[in-house]
Formats: C-alpha cells, sequence, structure tokens
C-alpha cells in the first residue's frame, strides 16, 4: 500500500514518552515512513512536505546521495548569472566566514536554482565527509537532488528554512545540520539561498538567526546593487537603525514610482512588497523633488509618514556607472529631528536631480572635474556624461 494512501488511516494512537531530540525523529520517521502517519507536531510542517514530495517522486529514503557537480556549462552558466549577487555578497560572505572561524559550520550559497555558487571552509578539519563535497562549486542542493534539506526547502517554498539531523529524508545525510534563507532581487524573484551546515554535530547557536541575518544584509546589498539611476530611500523608527540589516530599503524610478521595496521597508510602510502602482507621494506623503532633496543632506531626518508612523529616513542617488551612491549617508550624531529640506525650485526627475548636483559641485570646484569627481566620490566620465547630456562643458558651468 502507498504511503499516502495509509495516511488516512484512524487517529494515531497514543505517543510513547521521548526525551530527547532523538527519540522523536525517530518517532516522526516510525510514523511517517513504517506507518504512513502524518507525524504532525513531531517536524515541521515544512519538512513533512517536503518527505511527502520526496515519496512521490518515487525516491527510496535508503538510497545514497552523492553531491555530484552539474554539467560544465551549467556551472558556468550559474557563475555567470551570479556575479553581480558574488560581487553585492563579497563583504559579507567574508565576515561570515570570519563569524563561523570559530564553528564548524560552512556557509553555502547558491543560486535560485540550487546550484553551489560559493561555500566558506572551516577553520579546521572536524573529520568531515559530506561537507567538502556538498560545499563544492557546481553541486546542486535542490531538492531534486538531495530530498529534504534546508536549501531545497528553502528553494521550494522561498522560505526559512531548518533540518535537523534525522530530519533529511536520506538516511546518509541524517549527519547534516543546516539552516537556509531566501535572498531576493529587484524583482521579488527569489535571487539565492544562504545556508549554515554543520556535520557530525549539532549547532551550538542559533543557526536559523546568524543564517537570516547575513542573508538580509546580502539581500539588501543586491538590491542597491541592481539598482542604477534609482533613487534608494532608506527608513526606520530609529537613526541608529539605518546602516544596519534593520533598515528598510525603497527604490524609486524617475518618475517616483516604488520599483521595489525590501521586506523591512514594506512592513513601515504598511503596504505589500511587489504591489503594482505604488507612488512615492502615497507611501511617503512626500513629493519626488524633496525627496531628491535629501540626497544633499549627510544626516537622516525626521518624517511622519501617511500611516502615522515617525520614521527616519534618508535617501541617496545610485550613480549609473556603478560607481556608487553620490553621497554616503550616516546616522545624526544627536537624535534630534532635522527638518526634510523645504522643496525648492529643482528638476522634476531624478536624472536632473543628479545633474543638477554634479553641477553644483563643479561650481564649488571652480570647473575641476577631477576635484568634483573625488568630491563626489564617482568617475569623471559620469561627470562627462551627464554635462553632455545637458549639452554642457565644464568650462560653461
Amino acid at each position: 500500500m502507498r504511503l499516502d494512501q495509509r495516511s488516512t488511516r484512524g487517529p494515531l494512537p497514543p505517543q510513547p514518552f521521548f526525551s530527547t531530540p532523538q527519540q522523536r525523529l525517530a518517532l516522526a520517521r516510525q510514523r511517517y515512513f513504517e506507518d504512513g502517519v502524518r507525524p504532525s507536531g513531531l517536524v515541521s510542517e515544512s519538512v513533512i512536505q517536503s518527505w511527502s514530495r520526496c515519496v512521490h517522486g518515487h525516491r527510496d529514503p535508503v538510497e545514497r546521495i552523492a553531491f555530484n557537480p552539474v554539467t560544465p556549462s551549467r556551472i558556468h552558466s550559474a557563475l555567470s548569472r551570479s556575479q553581480v549577487l558574488l560581487q553585492a555578497a563579497a563583504t559579507d560572505l567574508v565576515q561570515l566566514e570570519d563569524t563561523l572561524a570559530g564553528t564548524a559550520c560552512t556557509a553555502i550559497l547558491t543560486d535560485h536554482q540550487g546550484v553551489v555558487v560559493h561555500a566558506t571552509r572551516s577553520a579546521a578539519d572536524h573529520g568531515e565527509v559530506l561537507l567538502p563535497l556538498a560545499r563544492r562549486v557546481g553541486v546542486s542542493l535542490d531538492e531534486e537532488h538531495i530530498g529534504t534539506g534546508a536549501p531545497g526547502v528553502t528553494l521550494r517554498t522561498e522560505q526559512p528554512c531548518l533540518v535537523l539531523g534525522g530530519e533529511h529524508f536520506f538516511g546518509n545525510l541524517q549527519q547534516l545540520h543546516c539552516a537556509a534563507a531566501p535572498i531576493r532581487d529587484v524583482h521579488g524573484r527569489l535571487a539565492a539561498v544562504l545556508d549554515l551546515t554543520s556535520e557530525g554535530r549539532p549547532f551550538g547557536f542559533d543557526a536559523a538567526a546568524v543564517v537570516a541575518l547575513y542573508a538580509t544584509t546580502i539581500e539588501n546589498q543586491l538590491l542597491r546593487a541592481q539598482s542604477s539611476e534609482h533613487l534608494v530611500v532608506h527608513l526606520q523608527t530609529s537613526p541608529a537603525l539605518l546602516g544596519t540589516p534593520m533598515e528598510g530599503l525603497a527604490g524609486l524610478d524617475a518618475s517616483g514610482r516604488i520599483a521595489w521595496l525590501n521586506n523591512v521597508a514594506a512592513r513601515l510602510l504598511g503596504v505589500t512588497q511587489g504591489e503594482a502602482g505604488l507612488h512615492a507621494d502615497d507611501v511617503f506623503g512626500i513629493a519626488l523633488n524633496r525627496l531628491a532633496l535629501l540626497t544633499r543632506a549627510s544626516d537622516a531626518a525626521l518624517h511622519r509618514l501617511p500611516n502615522g508612523l515617525n520614521v527616519w529616513i534618508a535617501a541617496r542617488m545610485q550613480a549609473p556607472d556603478g560607481a556608487g551612491p553620490l553621497v554616503q549617508l550616516r546616522a545624526p550624531a544627536r537624535v534630534e529631528p532635522a527638518r526634510i529640506p523645504v522643496a525648492e525650485p529643482v528638476a522634476a526627475t531624478l536624472r536632473d536631480n543628479d545633474r543638477h548636483l554634479i553641477v553644483q559641485t563643479l561650481q564649488a570646484c571652480a570647473g575641476n572635474v577631477s576635484k568634483a569627481a573625488r568630491k563626489l566620490g564617482v568617475s569623471r566620465g559620469l561627470i562627462y556624461r551627464h554635462l553632455k547630456q545637458a549639452k554642457a562643458e565644464p568650462a560653461d558651468v
């Protein structure tokens, strides 16, 4: 009789006493794989659903799973598509490796299809057998290849997941403990999965919280990296949280339409991520030209949103040539409300406001393009392109 057919039998018999996680997992596996009964309450719903998908895929828990790389062409494609992601995540992945240096954990970054594109290394050899194979670039960690595992479940559900030991579908993977979290792009689509895995020993810390923190940080970096010519708005209820993984971020296009929001910004603004047609005036209660003026300020300003929430808000313009923001932001040294600048006659679009800032800086630098570029932190080519578009020359400034 098929397992999914047997699961329709009557109520569960009384649960035997169990006092350890190992006993609980053993009972869950017995209930599901031998008795055909859904082990609700013994393991998470995401694990049960993954087990069910594996069973319906005609997989057998006694299969021995090997971590084999995908084809060379697919590896090349995965690495090529992930260049922006890897550049955005580079600093945080180094920091994460340092964070994990005293543990037996490895951090693994996969693309949106589950192919490993980066992995950290343990500081010492802890006798792992599976982990050195699993963390190789090009190995697929999706559910189809390795069954129930945190990366595969997160790829499938786009939600954080924790899979510990015996919760893995296949028996030979039950030495692994893993925690994964999703990373999304400016379109709201799954871009990558960040995973922490240890072999042979349980996590000695809250791995789910750590991986979620770093996944959020990398996601914020990716959103900014993909936001060429967007006005990026930063907001939080405390200025101390600006510039941290807990800040809200929103990208506005040249018409003032909200191109993307991170999860924190969506919650603060009371809107849904990916909701179409949102405009800065409606969501922030600030006209586009006033938001653009914030790029000239080094301090965050206190502002009341249309929903009544008081937040600290700041903004920066992303340079079109990828050189970074035109203005670096910092939280105010003193927690005192800074007024959002009163709208003065400024350009109607973000592109024009960007050009206006460059012209002002050139004036302050007596027309010296090199000096202005250094002051703004951008390339000279960017300044020349803006001036060319405005049909102006440095000498005319």
